[in-house]
């Protein structure tokens, strides 16, 4: 049990730590207004708090830093969200003012404004990703050169995709094209559709369509080419700008983690709804176990549940960030659900 100055000690120290990256020492500490305690004082406690797991040491020097078990026990037990600012708050309101015309317009926005307001990485996984199947595909010819395919999944989400039909490619190879794919990609994860046309859907284009080039050139402009991602990565590169990933090698392992959504959305895809705090080795990927990562649930529409997170170091702006994601989810949230009901009404 932490007596009132380890607590109040263990909080100046990683709220130091979060806006320093450097060890705290005691004689920093003292000179703070708000600590009345002497030098001596102070080192006994920090000793007393390294001893406990709180805090340690990376090297000979009398500054420590939070342990993972300093940074859970100040997220659970210390930690006030912090009050945005009205300039924050007015910005992110400002951002979802504007009429939504495609939800991924809004996740796209989301990623890249959060990281700009952070200087970390923001992760947006669109709504039940996994659970999302392709129920039905049609390609509806609008004239000789374009073209919309129009995709049915399995939560009745219906997507529009306007491209442009490969030149010369026959009418009967085109209906031979679209049979096949509604046969064997019927009930397939949508982010899992490029691994089976590789393994399932190209044979039988080269056995049964004439023209196996412009047919294979079909299903990638219809499927791909304009495909919204699931993901969205914003300030991928705020990484860099933090000291504890200037190991390149670390960098480039959370690069290839967030470029792959297959490894990244069963992390962001969330067990309950609500916010999140997974702390260094909380995180299941070993890559990640220098970081946090804070996510959140967003709605749109009925049992549409998707994910917004921020990503950063273990010395992260805790009580912002958390002040910022609770405000962006229930505007995304009511945002998504008023576009959802008006696009059901039409």
């Amino acid at each position: 049990m932490l007596t009132d100055r380890q607590i109040f000690l263990l909080k100046v120290i990683v709220d130091e730590f979060i806006q320093s990256a450097q060890p705290v020492g005691s004689r920093n500490i003292s000179k703070k207004d708000e600590v009345t305690f002497s030098p001596a004082t102070i080192r006994n406690d920090m000793a007393d708090l390294e001893e406990l797991g709180f805090l340690t040491k990376t090297h000979s020097s009398s500054g420590r830093i939070p342990s993972e078990k300093g940074y859970r026990y100040y997220v659970d037990n210390i930690m006030s969200p912090l009050q945005l600012s009205k300039k924050e708050i007015g910005a992110i309101k400002e951002s979802f003012d504007e009429r939504l015309v495609e939800v991924e317009r809004v996740m796209q926005n989301s990623a890249q404004i959060l990281s700009d307001m952070t200087k970390y990485t923001t992760l947006v996984l669109g709504p039940e990703v996994y659970e999302n199947k392709l129920k039905q595909l049609q390609i509806v010819p609008l004239n000789a050169h374009s073209a919309i395919a129009i995709l049915v999944t399995n939560t009745g989400h219906v997507e529009h995709r306007l491209f442009a039909i490969p030149s010369d490619i026959s009418h009967s190879d085109l209906e031979k094209t679209v049979n096949i794919l509604n046969d064997k990609l019927y009930g397939v994860p949508i982010v899992y559709l490029d691994r089976m046309i590789e393994s399932e859907v190209t044979d039988l284009l080269q056995r049964y369509t004439s023209d196996f080039q412009q047919s294979y050139d079909l299903i990638q402009k219809a499927l791909f080419t304009s495909q919204p991602n699931n993901l969205y990565v914003g300030g991928k590169s705020n990484i860099l700008m933090q000291p504890e990933f200037n190991d390149m090698d670390t960098a480039r392992s959370l690069f290839n983690i967030m470029e792959s959504e297959e490894r990244i959305a069963p992390i962001l895809k969330p067990s309950k709804e609500g916010m999140n705090i997974f702390i260094g080795h909380e995180n299941k990927i070993e890559a990640m176990n220098n970081c946090t990562l804070i996510t959140t649930t967003y709605s749109l529409g009925e049992n549409q549940v998707g994910t917004i997170a921020l990503l950063g170091p273990t010395r992260m702006e805790y009580a912002k960030v958390v002040s910022l994601l609770d405000l962006w989810s229930r505007q995304m949230t009511q945002a998504l659900t008023d576009w959802f009901n008006q696009d059901s009404d039409r």
